[in-house]
C-alpha cells in the first residue's frame, strides 16, 4: 500500500500555489475548447501555457511513459483519452480535460467537463450530476471522516440519479508524487476505510456512466471507454484536509458557489 504523506504547512503552501496555477490553466483554456478544435490542439496550447507562461512542468507527460500533457476524454471515453489531431470536437460533444501540473516540486491534479455548443439534455444532466457528486463528496471531507463514508455517498448519489460508478479507477494521494496513498474509492461501506487527518492531500475524481459500469481499454493501452458506448463524465479536484474541514487547492473561479455551500 502506498504511503500516506502528511503535509506540513510549508508543503501545503507550495501545493496551494500549484493548485492556483492549475486553475489558471483551465481559465486560459476555457475559450479554446469549442467545436472545430482538435484535442491535440488543446494539448499543445496547454503545454505551451504551462511551460512558457507559468514556468511550471506538465507532469503527466512522461509519467508512466504517457506521451502527452493531458487526457482528453470525449463522450463514451471514460478516462485517459489520447489527444489526437484527428479528433475534432463537434457540437453536442462532452469532453473531460484532465491536467496535472508541478511547480516547486509539488503537484496538483484536476479535471473539468466541457459541453461543446448545444448538448442534449441527457448529456447535460450527466455532466451536471457528476459535478454534484464530486462536490457532495468534497462537502464531507474533514478530520475524523472515513474514506468508506465518502465513497458510499458518491455511489449512492450516482445510483439515485440512475447512473453507475466506474470502480476500476479512483482518487489518490498527491504531493511530491503523482500517486501517493491513500486510494480514494468512489464507492464503499460506511464506517470503513482510512480515517482522515489534518495535512492529508488527495484527489476525488468520480467517473460516472450513463449506462452500465462496464468498461474496456482500447488497443493503445491507455484509452478507457464504456462497453455499451454510452456517455461517461468525470470531474476532479485536489484537496487538503484542514483542521476546519477541507481546502480545495485547485478551485476554479466559476465554482465559488459550490465552495460557499461549505461555509
Amino acid at each position: 500500500m502506498k504511503k500516506v504523506v502528511i503535509k506540513t504547512q510549508d508543503e501545503l503552501a507550495l501545493m496551494r500555489e500549484s493548485g492556483r496555477l492549475l486553475a489558471k490553466v483551465f481559465a486560459y483554456l476555457d475559450p479554446h475548447v469549442k467545436a472545430g478544435v482538435t484535442t491535440m490542439q488543446i494539448n499543445n496550447l496547454v503545454e505551451r501555457y504551462i511551460v512558457d507562461e507559468l514556468q511550471a512542468r506538465p507532469s503527466s507527460k512522461g509519467q508512466y511513459d504517457y506521451p502527452y500533457v493531458l487526457n482528453a476524454s470525449v463522450n463514451e471515453v471514460v478516462c485517459h483519452g489520447f489527444p489526437n489531431e484527428k479528433c475534432v470536437l463537434k457540437e453536442g460533444d462532452i469532453v473531460n480535460i484532465d491536467i496535472t501540473l508541478e511547480k516547486n516540486g509539488f503537484l496538483a491534479d484536476s479535471s473539468k467537463m466541457y459541453m461543446i455548443g448545444t448538448v442534449s439534455p441527457l448529456a447535460t444532466r450527466l455532466v451536471n450530476k457528476t459535478q454534484e457528486a464530486l462536490w457532495h463528496a468534497i462537502n464531507m471531507v474533514k478530520p475524523g471522516v472515513r474514506l468508506g463514508d465518502i465513497g458510499n455517498a458518491i455511489a449512492n448519489f450516482a445510483h439515485q440519479q440512475g447512473y453507475s460508478v466506474v470502480k476500476e479507477y479512483c482518487g489518490h494521494g498527491i504531493g511530491q508524487e503523482m500517486h501517493e496513498g491513500p486510494d480514494v474509492l468512489h464507492y464503499g461501506k460506511k464506517n470503513t476505510g482510512l480515517v482522515l487527518k489534518e495535512g492529508m492531500t488527495f484527489t476525488i475524481e468520480p467517473m460516472i456512466n450513463q449506462g452500465t459500469a462496464k468498461i474496456k481499454t482500447k488497443p493503445d493501452g491507455w484509452t478507457v471507454v464504456t462497453r455499451d458506448k454510452k456517455l461517461s463524465a468525470q470531474w476532479e479536484h485536489t484537496l487538503a484536509v484542514t483542521s476546519a474541514g477541507v481546502e480545495v487547492l485547485t478551485l476554479r473561479e466559476e465554482e465559488q458557489h459550490f465552495l460557499n455551500r461549505l461555509s
